[in-house]
Order: structure tokens, then sequence, then C-alpha cells
């Protein structure tokens, strides 16, 4: 049966169009152009950093950012037990070990407790996974990262725009304990995605947001094959090509101008169908801690007795009626490269 609500399907009713028309005018469609520059300090702004490096995909951002933050052979690096595969694949990358650690039960995020747990003496990085668009409790996560001095990685794929409840550190604003930030300005570095289903989209893209120039300038290089940026074709390290178009920027660029909105809308609906759900018995709803705001990327839900269906069956029941649906990601200990942590080698 032709389904007639895809589970996700981008607005491009902005200006998309005009600005990649000018981008095909101007000739300017590849690596090069204003609208990369432009994207990027958009972005910046919206997340709350000093900085955005725009990259090919939200893997390429997340591998580039452990790249260039030092990880790899010998080290370890904490990841979410549930998440999309490509948080652990781009540990693998580096030649660094994934540990995998459990999550909560309220917010399906990387369990604080947990982590302390798998915390070695190889352990340098934490990565934070935002999933399905609800923050993971940072607050806790940062008081462990300083206590043993290790680096958080936010993995923001899927939460453009949410925001977390921290304690003020800011100096110079007075009378205000509290602060909400955005995530991925709140660890080392933030990686977003802008594949075609997330909240904005260039088709494919991804983003690093920090605040550190030096990190900024060193994955600039190693994203451009490691190329000296002011001396062609001199390479001084080995790099990758993880460059975003000129063209990908255009579409990101319309599809920035209108984030707000597009949060705004997933608000709504999640409201709507979770006053309706949570009624039901056997249903949980997706999670909505009151020091956070999710941005419901995907409004998932957890189906369990006394509820007389289960998932595959409700899944068959909305397929009937023409509405997509998709399950929870897979854990990654049910995966057969993580399996009982016993990675196979790339």
């Amino acid at each position: 049966m032709i389904k007639n609500i895809p589970v996700a399907e981008p607005d491009l009713s902005g200006n998309e169009m005009k600005y990649i028309t000018d981008c095909v005018q101007s000739s300017w469609i590849s690596s090069k152009g204003e609208y990369i520059e432009l994207f990027e300090k958009g972005f910046a702004r919206f997340v709350g950093t000093k900085y955005a490096v725009s990259t090919s995909n939200g893997t390429t951002a997340l591998h580039l950012a452990l790249h260039a933050l030092g990880i790899g052979k010998n080290d370890e690096v904490i990841v979410p037990d549930l998440t999309f595969i490509a948080t652990a694949n781009t540990v693998i990358y580096t030649g660094a070990k994934p540990v995998v650690v459990d999550v909560e039960r309220n917010t399906w995020n990387i369990d604080p407790t947990d982590i302390i747990k798998k915390i070695t003496k190889r352990t340098k990085a934490i990565i934070v996974v935002h999933l399905y668009g609800h923050p993971a409790n940072m607050e806790k996560i940062e008081e462990i990262a300083q206590k043993y001095h290790l680096l958080i990685i936010e993995d923001a794929a899927e939460a453009h725009g949410a925001e977390i409840r921290m304690k003020n550190i800011e100096s110079g604003i007075k009378n205000r304990e509290y602060i909400w930030k955005k995530v991925g300005s709140i660890g080392k570095v933030g990686c977003f995605s802008f594949y075609g289903n997330k909240i904005i989209t260039c088709g494919e893209g991804g983003m690093v947001t920090t605040n550190d120039e030096m990190l900024v300038k060193k994955m600039k290089i190693l994203r451009d094959h490691g190329q000296t940026p002011n001396r062609r074709y001199f390479h001084e390290v080995i790099g990758f090509n993880y460059r975003m178009t000129n063209v990908q920027a255009a579409i990101g660029l319309a599809q920035l101008e209108r984030i707000n909105q597009f949060i705004e809308k997933k608000r709504q609906i999640a409201f709507k169908y979770s006053s309706q759900l949570k009624k039901i018995k056997g249903i949980t709803v997706p999670p909505s801690e009151n020091w956070a705001k999710s941005v419901f990327w995907m409004y998932s839900l957890l189906i369990d007795k006394p509820f007389p269906l289960n998932r595959d069956q409700v899944m068959q029941l909305f397929e009937k009626h023409g509405i997509e649906t998709r399950p929870f990601f897979i854990p990654l200990h049910k995966m057969p490269p993580y399996k009982r942590n016993n990675i196979y080698p790339i």
C-alpha cells in the first residue's frame, strides 16, 4: 500500500530554490562559495557558539571532531547503547575503542551512573547523544567529565534547537541562577546532521559547533585533505574530503531561516499526541523532563502490557491506514560488531 503519511518529509517551501538558483547562476556549486560561510555563521549564532564548521554529513562531523581532538589508538570513548550506529562507528574510524553504556529509563539517554562504572585509565571522551530530540542530563555528565578530565562530544544530530536548563556560571548576569542553553553549545564540540529527515536539511550535510578557535582551524585543514590554507596543494597532515558544497549550504541557510517554525510545529504535534496517548495503559509517551526542552525529532512510543497489541502489530495496523512507522534504533550491544564489546576490526 502506498503510504500517504511518511515518517518525515522536508519542507522546501522557503528560499531554497532562490538560493540554489543563485548558486547555479554564479557557477559556485562545489566546496567554495558565500553560502558556506553564511550557513556556518548563522548556525553558530543559532546554537550559541562562536564557531561552526560545515561537513559533508553528520557522520563525518563526528569523525572530524574526534580526530581533531586527538582521539586515537589505545583510547576509549564512552557511547550510549541506544543510538544510531554511526556514533560508535566513528570512534572505530579513529582507532579508538567505543565503550557501550546503558541508558536511563526516563530520558532514553546515556546514564550518568553507568558512565562512572565504565571509566578507565584509557577513557578520553564521552559522546553524549540527545536521542530523538530530548537532551541528555548534561549537568551530571559535565560534573563527571570535569572530575575525570574527559572531553564531551555532543551528538546532536537529532536535536537541533533542543535546550537544557543549566546552572549559570557566566559572570555579569545577576539574579539568574539557571539559564537555558542549546545542545551543541555545552560540550567541547557539538555535532549535527542535515540528512533529509532531520529538523533542517541539506539533503546531506553536517556541522561541528565549538568555542575553540584553534580546534576550528585544525578541523578546516583536516576536512580539506590536510591542505595548508595559504599554500595550495601542500598537505601538512593526512586529512579527509569532508567538505560541504555551496549548494548544500544554500539549502541549509534557507532551512535555518525557518528552523524555529519547524521546531514549534513539532512541539505542537507532540503535545497533541501525548495529551491523548498518555491516558492509555501500556503506552509510554516520549520523555519531557522539566529541565529540558525537547524538539521531538521523531515522536516515539514504548508499547508494553497491558496494551493488547505488541509493537509490530501496531506498526502493521498503521501501515494499513497509510501511516509509515519505524522501530527504535537497535541497541549497539545487539549488533554483530559490538556484541559483548568484542569490536570487529574494519
